[in-house]
This record gives structure tokens, C-alpha cells and sequence, in this order.
């Protein structure tokens, strides 16, 4: 699957808050939004589990 960016939408979740923090610190050490580190968590899950599928 080869998901493009497009329009965003917002959503809400709740999160480990030691995951949380992990998060935050990962947003200033590599100077990208959270938002951003969100979407290409979610982007590598998604292959992960199409790749899984194909087997």
C-alpha cells in the first residue's frame, strides 16, 4: 500500500505516558512534530501488516 499525504484530519488517543515523553524528546532531537513522527509510525505499521497479508 502506498499511502500519499493529503488532507489532514484531526483525531485523538490516549497514550503511555512514558511513551508520551519518549515522544517529545524524539520531537526535539530530530526537530520534527510530533505530528509528523505520528504519521510515520503509523505509515512503517501499515507496511508492516499489508507485508504480512501478502505471506
Amino acid at each position: 500500500m502506498n499511502i500519499t499525504m493529503g488532507s489532514k484530519k484531526t483525531f485523538s488517543t490516549r497514550i503511555d505516558t512514558d511513551i508520551l515523553k519518549a515522544l517529545k524528546h524524539l520531537a526535539v532531537d530530530t526537530d520534527m512534530s510530533i505530528g509528523r513522527l505520528l504519521e510515520e509510525a503509523i505509515n512503517d505499521l501499515i507496511r508492516k501488516y499489508e507485508k504480512k497479508k501478502r505471506r
